[in-house]
């Protein structure tokens, strides 16, 4: 069992509690990363509060990004230990997010963590700073 923030919905509005879930409630995928980091961005914001149509199957474990170390996987991309990030994908709107101590999914979906930056570092930037980066990039 581990902690995860799971929405729920409830008379149409969308409530918002931690939980102790196990593996099997997770969605499909070939890796499970323990997750150390993860931050709320806007979208995450109008998903936890309901604001938006961001999530429409219920129970989610929202969050769209994490970093974290993988602990199981099947797939020839990554090894047990490996420091990764993921960013996007519709992590924590159409499957289970990064707002909890596991998440399960495709290793295809992972990148590696960057050398010389922590998860810390990378969830500081977050999803919205490397959007921000990549856009800015693109203008120079």
């Amino acid at each position: 069992m581990f902690s995860a923030l799971m929405l729920y919905q409830e008379s149409k509005t969308t409530v918002a509690h931690v939980a102790q879930i196990d593996e099997s409630q997770l969605p499909d995928g070939d890796t499970i990363v323990a997750v150390d980091y993860s931050s709320i961005n806007y979208k995450d914001g109008l998903a936890i509060t309901g604001k938006g149509r961001i999530i429409r199957d219920f129970p989610m474990i929202p969050g769209i990004d994490f970093a974290g170390r993988i602990i199981e996987t099947s797939s020839d991309a990554y090894n047990v230990g490996d420091s990764v990030v993921l960013t996007g994908w519709g992590v924590g709107e159409t499957r289970g997010g990064g707002l909890a101590e596991k998440a399960r999914l495709d290793a295809n979906l992972l990148v590696p963590l960057p050398e010389g930056l922590s998860a810390s570092q990378s969830m500081i930037i977050g999803t919205a700073g490397l959007t921000a980066m990549l856009c800015v990039d693109a203008l120079i």
